[in-house]
């Protein structure tokens, strides 16, 4: 029964998928999509049974260590999954390809994937397991160089450095006369030890794709007027476009604008970049962006002003002039002001189109504001200040007035009280009042009323708990001389 169960894994391994970069996966057939689980959980239900199954059965499960490879770079590509049981299945699935009796597939990786001819960077590679255990001891050549279109570009066999402190092959690239570009490189891996074959897999040829740099030379750049039907240059000015350089030129509808350069590669190759624009900007804002045309030899750029007039509108003036030249592999890629144009075109018929309206910059609401010029109005007229203290003094006299008659008529303390205990509390609440007038006073002269009311409201707490105290004594007293 374990033989059919072997003979079955291997031909669940026949019906497996693939990508063309040698990664595979098993996948269910889509026929219900509240069933359909997916690549991840078809391929982690696999990957679980398969190494649990050969973890207990004798001898070795035929299956190709191609695809056990294959499998490891598909959990490895995917990245992080979109869900946590996903993420678990894929985690999983690595723990059990680590360490299993199929195959424990070895991952050959770049350190990176740019390299620098100006820095002259060296290529490195790292052969470890799916968690980045190190591999046993084997050899990594490098065996082809293919350029963007596949064509071959070295073929020559070149066995890679150990660095055995950083547990890294090395390889300087300076000596495999590569220019700049894309490029795919074809490593072979192969273990020293001959019974190692059975137990890891390293999937012989590994193809990575990189990236070269380098700085590109521009030379013979040249700019200038030439008449419409000679087709002379007039004026030519010679340009650096490594540099800030400005000219200053001057056409009319009947003249063309010439701009040429070159662009070599550190080898000497012409370089063709992704990106290259001459833009013309009007002092109205209005843009005018051409595509520069290359050959074989030389990037070259006419432009006819007079097929050209309708297309800049009819807008005579001043044009900024810009060049754009950009490519990922380009170092010094450049976006160069070189000057400024000031073009005559004649003027507009009347049903010539008009320029399109400028975009709004939606940030320009948060700059700064107009100034506010304001004007307060003159203050009322104020009377005289001693007209002002003398209606103050009125406002004393009632005070004064009672000041006097308690001079004049005396004070009845007859009913003060003259035990201990109940005069404190009759003096404390004479105090109080005392208190509520001068907070009267400093609300006149300082505080603002939410502050007069808040100790007023403390103060009127105080008055309350000991005019009661007084005035229970007072009530005693009177009851207890009637009574007598």
């Amino acid at each position: 029964m374990m033989g059919v169960v072997k003979n079955d894994v291997v031909k669940l391994f026949d019906t497996i998928k693939s990508y063309n970069d040698g990664t595979f996966y098993f996948d269910e057939k889509h026929v219900d999509a509240t069933e359909y689980k997916g690549p991840i959980i078809t391929s982690a239900s696999v990957v679980r049974g398969v190494t649990s199954f050969a973890a207990v059965v004798s001898g070795k499960l035929n299956i190709p260590a191609e695809k056990i490879l294959g499998l490891a770079k598909f959990f490895l590509g995917i990245g992080l999954p979109g869900s946590a049981k996903d993420c678990f299945n894929q985690i999983e699935s690595l723990s059990f390809l680590e360490n299993n009796r199929v195959f424990v597939p070895l991952i050959l990786s770049l350190s990176s994937k740019v390299f620098s001819l100006t820095s002259k960077d060296q290529l490195k590679v790292e052969v470890t397991s799916v968690f980045g255990s190190a591999a046993p001891s084997l050899k990594v050549n490098l065996v082809q160089v293919l350029g963007s279109d596949s064509k071959v570009i070295t073929s020559e066999n070149k066995e890679l450095q150990y660095d055995l402190d950083n547990n890294v092959h090395y390889l300087d690239i300076a000596p495999l006369k590569i220019d700049v570009g894309k490029y795919s490189i074809v490593f072979e891996i192969s273990l020293q030890e001959p019974e190692q074959e059975t137990v890891y897999a390293t999937g012989g040829r590994n193809t990575e794709s990189v990236i070269v740099t380098g700085l590109i030379k521009v030379d013979k750049a040249e700019i200038g007027i030439s008449d419409n039907d000679a087709g002379a240059v007039e004026s030519v000015q010679k340009l650096d476009l490594l540099k800030d350089t400005k000219v200053s030129l001057s056409a009319n509808h009947l003249q063309k604008l010439c701009l040429s350069f070159q662009l070599t590669t550190p080898l000497g190759h012409t370089f063709k970049p992704h990106q290259v624009f001459l833009k013309l900007r009007h002092e109205s804002k209005v843009e005018h962006l051409f595509v520069v045309p290359g050959s074989a030899r030389q990037f070259k750029i006419v432009l006819d002003f007079l097929g050209l007039v309708e297309k800049f509108y009819y807008l005579s003036g001043r044009y900024d002039l810009e060049l754009t030249v950009g490519d990922a592999v380009m170092e010094n890629s450049f976006l160069r002001p070189l000057g400024h144009l000031e073009l005559d075109l004649p003027d507009a018929p009347e049903k010539a189109p008009r320029p399109p309206a400028q975009a709004v910059d939606p940030f320009s609401k948060f700059g700064p504001k107009a100034e506010i010029s304001h004007i307060f109005r003159a203050p009322e007229k104020r009377p005289p200040k001693e007209l002002s203290l003398a209606f103050t003094g009125l406002t004393l006299l009632p005070f004064i007035g009672f000041l006097i008659g308690l001079v004049r008529l005396g004070v009845n303390l007859k009913n003060f009280p003259s035990l201990p205990g109940p005069a404190a509390f009759a003096s404390l609440f004479h105090a109080g009042i005392g208190a509520v007038l001068m907070l009267y006073v400093l609300f006149w002269i300082k505080l603002d009323l939410f502050t007069t009311l808040k100790y007023l409201g403390f103060l009127g707490i105080f008055l309350v708990f000991v005019g009661h105290r007084a005035l229970s004594y007072l009530s005693s007293v009177s009851t207890k001389q009637k009574t007598a």
